[in-house]
């Protein structure tokens, strides 16, 4: 639904890592335009973008964009992704089985500058919004508690020195970077985090559910755009929900004072042709590569399953909008044209959509609302197949959704 860019070849993720710098920094040097001989600066970006299947080379380039800040003198990147996680390991306290703890390597420059940061106030706002889990943090010897509340013997009591699962602890490593990130995206010269020009983010969300997603893909968007004036920023994902969800929470916008506040990005996708050496980033133009695929393969799932939630009205009704847009219409009724229930179908979207992202009751929908959800979802992709090869023909679509 828009026109792909030639596509950039790099023969190594070093002289990848620089293009991603020069999109943030823009250039000195000037280009032709496609339509006239005049030239312009390449200006630069607030955010890039990336997506890219796993085993394209994700992480690894996270580490080379970094490496490449060192090589010109210093360290300026703060990241996020797989060897961050390896920061942190378990003490399981295997002889009397009672203190289990997690240790940090407090040696690394992620953590150098938290002396009397007092950055466990800085974390829980944003672990709360997951679970009602709490910690403590002790310096001295580089270790993290965790405790709980329980409901034992008619009387609620802390259960202290826990182990807690591997879906809780990503979420707080997760926790623990975003509370650094705000410290660099605030820290005046001298202060701790100071030396940090950029972020660079590679699969946040790569052990949460759906369900998860969107939440920190919005609430990283609010984070990282407080800050750009500060940061320069780099995401990298293989999940098609949070790439369109950061892209679409990643813009122009007015804040509560009334003042514009002017967002400009990037997003590609990456590839690796025939598994080589090589690599190609694809301009996704004004709207995400493969957006509309993504999403709806999404709702096909919970179609499927039954899983039927509030925020889910708001993802069709987002496809539809932008389909409608790209028809010349502002109205969602413009992709049911011809279809004797174009009204209901329009009058349905907008009583059960929402307007943002946030969106989380616990309970599943009435019967009738997972009807009518599956209803329009099978009218719209039987009269807008977008990509025949991915998404299923109207019969299997139908057999599907009835099963």
């Amino acid at each position: 639904m828009n026109q792909i860019s030639k596509q950039p070849y790099f023969r190594s993720l070093t002289s990848l890592a620089k293009q991603l710098r020069r999109d943030l920094n823009g250039t000195r040097q000037r280009k032709k335009t496609l339509t006239t001989k005049a030239v312009k600066a390449v200006k630069d970006v607030d955010f890039v973008l990336l997506f890219a299947h796993n085993g394209v080379g994700k992480t690894r380039l996270s580490m080379e964009f970094k490496d490449v800040g060192k090589l010109r003198g210093r360290a300026d990147t703060l990241y996020f992704n797989a060897f961050t996680e390896d920061l942190f390991d378990w003490d399981n306290d295997l002889d009397n089985d009672q203190e289990r703890k997690l240790a940090f390597k407090s040696h690394s420059r992620f953590f150098r500058d938290l002396e009397g940061m007092d950055i466990g106030v800085q974390i829980r706002p944003y672990l709360h919004h997951y679970t009602h889990l709490d910690f403590e943090i002790n310096e001295a010897d580089s270790t993290i508690s965790f405790e709980r509340k329980a409901f034992v013997d008619g009387k609620h009591e802390t259960i202290r020195d826990i182990k807690i699962s591997r879906g809780e602890e990503n979420i707080f490593i997760w926790c623990f970077f975003l509370a650094i990130s705000k410290l660099a995206i605030e820290a005046e010269k001298g202060q701790p985090y100071d030396w940090v020009k950029y972020v660079y983010i590679d699969d946040p969300i790569s052990s949460l559910d759906e369900h998860n997603s969107i939440t920190v893909a919005s609430q990283l968007a609010r984070i990282l755009k407080e800050g750009k004036e500060k940061v320069k920023v780099v995401i990298s994902t293989h999940h098609g929900l949070f790439f369109n969800v950061m892209f679409n929470e990643l813009k122009s916008e007015r804040t509560l004072s009334g003042k514009k506040l002017e967002i400009t990005k990037k997003a590609y996708v990456l590839h690796r042709p025939q598994g080589g050496a090589a690599y190609t980033l694809q301009d996704t133009g004004e709207t995400p590569y493969l957006h509309h695929i993504f999403v709806l393969l999404e709702l096909q799932k919970v179609a499927k399953s039954g899983q039927i939630y509030p925020h889910h009205f708001n993802m069709l009704r987002s496809v539809l909008e932008k389909t409608a847009i790209f028809y010349g219409s502002q109205h969602i009724s413009t992709c049911f044209e011809g279809v004797s229930k174009k009204a209901l179908y329009s009058r349905f979207l907008n009583v059960k959509s929402h307007t943002k992202y946030s969106i989380y009751e616990p309970e599943i929908l009435p019967d009738e609302d997972r009807k009518m959800f599956k209803e329009i979802l099978e009218v719209f992709i039987s009269r807008h197949p977008f990509n025949a090869k991915v998404l299923p023909s109207k019969t299997k679509l139908r057999e599907e959704l009835a099963s």
